[in-house]
């Protein structure tokens, strides 16, 4: 993920439920996005709405 933000990423998706248990924005040097937490997150409004 060094090389990548050194190459001009952004920002890197964490898309396998078990990533997020190695890998966030405390120990990432580029922000992340937690796949699972944001399904859950639009499921959870979905169904409130």
């Amino acid at each position: 993920m060094g090389r990548m933000k050194d190459e001009g990423c952004d920002a890197v998706v964490l898309g396998c439920t078990e990533i997020p248990l190695i890998m966030n924005d405390a120990n990432s040097p580029l922000p992340t996005l937690d796949s699972t937490r944001l399904l859950a997150r639009a499921a959870l409004r979905a169904t409130s709405a």
